[in-house]
């Protein structure tokens, strides 16, 4: 099994056998993180496969300061925004000034009450610019003026997107908790 260094070396010497290690090591990982920021998972892939041409193109790029997955997944971040802009044009729209969410109230859910699953696809329900400032924000840790100059939109446009992501997502779950709840309370 060769080591992480030497997969990059491999790789920067565009060895097949290098890139196929580093593409089976961390693809599902990386694949997990396309997938949040993707509609559905034919376009993580695409985001996959377009991050693993940059990764094997610009590896040399790694200076092995930070660490290597964390390189990897700033990659692959950076590919889904850029396949964002690229296919936003393409995309139904909700101007972020006509979409009115509904504050629940609900402070906090039960950890273990929901699936992986059921959370994936409430969040994937988003539109794409609220799942692409919460993934940002929330999963990847940007600042809001970070995803701002990512995203070229305003800092304020992001604060009001992760806010308006984060009220509908309640919403969202606190409706899929009553009728999960409902639905456990009928079999008892």
């Amino acid at each position: 099994m060769m080591s992480d260094q030497q997969i990059i070396e491999g790789c920067a010497k565009h060895n097949r056998k290098a890139q196929q290690l580093l593409y089976d090591k961390y693809s599902r990982f990386l694949l997990g993180i396309c997938l949040r920021y993707a509609s559905d998972k034919a376009e993580a892939e695409d985001i996959l496969q377009d991050s693993f041409l940059k990764i094997f193109f610009n590896i040399q790029e790694f200076s092995g300061t930070g660490s290597f997955i964390g390189w990897l997944r700033k990659v692959a971040v950076n590919t889904a925004i850029t396949h964002y802009h690229k296919n936003l044009k393409y995309r139904y729209h909700i101007e972020i000034e006509e979409y009115v969410s509904v504050e629940t109230g609900v402070s906090s859910f039960e950890e273990d009450f929901f699936t992986s699953d059921e959370l994936y696809k409430v969040l994937n329900d988003l539109p794409a610019g609220y799942r692409m400032v919460f993934n940002l924000y929330a999963i990847e840790g940007y600042k809001h003026k970070e995803i701002a100059e990512m995203l070229g939109i305003d800092t304020n446009t992001s604060k009001s997107q992760y806010s308006r992501a984060k009220a509908a997502l309640r919403e969202k779950l606190d409706k899929l908790r009553r009728i999960k709840g409902s639905y456990s309370a009928g079999n008892i």
